[in-house]
């Protein structure tokens, strides 16, 4: 039987492509969640209009890292690291739209 936190990932990394698909950019899952199934590196879950994306869901993120209200993104750094943005997934795919319009 099926580890629960394997088929919660699963179907998360469905979701994610299901959602991508349904706005209409190309989308696929990587065989279990392998890249190594798609040509690419064994992190990469899932493909959205060729960019690679590990999909992470946990049953909670740290509050300092969510968005709220009064902001569109946050900007987050380890000390000697590269900066991350984090966004909802619809001003990602609002920022994908954008790139391909161009």
């Amino acid at each position: 039987m099926t580890h629960p936190s394997k088929v919660k990932g699963n179907t998360y990394e469905r979701e994610l492509v299901n959602e991508a698909k349904s706005i209409g950019f190309s989308a696929k899952r990587a065989y279990a969640s392998d890249g190594r199934s798609l040509g690419l590196h064994e992190t990469v879950d899932l493909i959205i209009e060729g960019k690679k994306i590990q999909a992470k869901r946990r049953k909670k993120i740290a509050s300092y890292i969510l968005p709220d209200e009064h902001v569109d993104a946050v900007a987050v750094r380890q000390d000697r690291g590269d900066t991350l943005v984090v966004i909802t997934l619809k001003e990602y795919f609002t920022l994908l739209s954008q790139r391909e319009s161009r």
